[in-house]
């Protein structure tokens, strides 16, 4: 999952031949953003679906687009626009681990070790700090 600036056709292809294989075949529903990617790919299989058919039709897409939402709603009140895609990073990270099981710790040590911060850490002031005690 990646923040894009805007579901405008040219946005959508460009990233979309950035981040996915040529030799892919895309399923998608027939959106006026994805006019363009026939263009970028050779098999395009485009689909005119009802809202209520969507989940049907591309159920993996709907089931990781609405776990997104219901982490960083419930987990993550007031979510800055800064911090949304290091959200979207470790929801990418735990969905994909999902089925892991015993090996997930290993894994969480191993990539904790050699995680590098997408952005820098602040210092804030606080008002009033004294010493408790």
């Amino acid at each position: 999952m990646q923040i894009v600036p805007n579901l405008k056709a040219d946005t959508i292809t460009d990233k979309a031949a950035e981040m996915v294989n040529s030799e892919s075949t895309l399923v998608m529903d027939a959106s006026t953003s994805h006019v363009n990617l026939d263009k970028s790919f050779d098999k395009v299989d485009k689909k005119v679906v009802e809202p209520k058919g969507a989940p049907q039709i591309l159920p993996w897409v709907h089931i990781a687009i609405s776990n997104a939402k219901s982490l960083i709603l419930d987990m993550y009140h007031g979510v800055k626009d800064e911090f949304i895609q290091a959200y979207l990073n470790e929801f990418c990270y735990k969905f994909n681990r999902r089925h892991f099981g015993d090996k997930l710790f290993d894994r969480l040590m191993a990539a904790s070790v050699l995680y590098r911060a997408t952005f820098q850490h602040r210092t804030y002031k606080m008002k009033n700090s004294t010493n408790c005690g």
